[in-house]
């Protein structure tokens, strides 16, 4: 695919363009608010649970599958996906040297944005589900607790700054 440019990866990207097509737009639109709750609630989850609760994000159907998005949890420390709903083989996979379009490293820029106290969001631009054109994405990250992980989800929004979606956290 040559929309996105790798280093390291090989032919990840081509299975992520398809594996989030499952996810049904018909459902509605996640809005930032929600977003912000539910990784919110993943992340204390996580604080308390740790490594036994990666489980729960790995679950297809599961609290954090909601409307079109769900949340993924990070490793940011090992560079590795820890959970993913949506696509199971990216588990322990290492993305940090996944661009986007614009040249972006967005995976490096997610893991900062968790690190900033309340966590923040973060824009890149990747493939809606069954699409091959990339298109704006923004997610919100945030550190759980004192564990290892990072957690976030996010939607396709071409409207919201980023102003805005940081008035949302606070």
């Amino acid at each position: 695919m040559k929309l996105l440019r790798l280093s390291g990866v090989g032919l990840l990207v081509a299975g992520l363009v398809t594996a989030f097509s499952g996810l049904s737009l018909a459902q509605g639109t996640a809005t930032p608010q929600e977003i912000v709750k539910k990784v919110r609630e993943a992340a204390a989850f996580l604080s308390k649970s740790g490594e036994s609760g990666l489980a729960e994000f790995n679950k297809k159907k599961s609290n954090g599958v909601w409307k079109d998005t769900y949340i993924f949890v990070y490793d940011c420390e090992k560079g590795t996906i820890a959970a993913h709903s949506q696509q199971p083989g990216l588990i322990g996979k290492s993305l940090t040297g996944l661009k986007d379009v614009k040249g972006n490293l967005f995976f490096v820029q997610l893991c900062d944005a968790a690190n900033k106290p309340g966590g923040a969001w973060v824009e890149y631009w990747w493939p809606k589900p069954g699409t091959k054109e990339p298109s704006r994405k923004i997610s919100f990250m945030l550190q759980a607790g004192s564990s290892p992980y990072q957690v976030g989800a996010g939607i396709y929004d071409d409207k919201m700054s980023l102003d805005e979606l940081h008035k949302v956290v606070n």
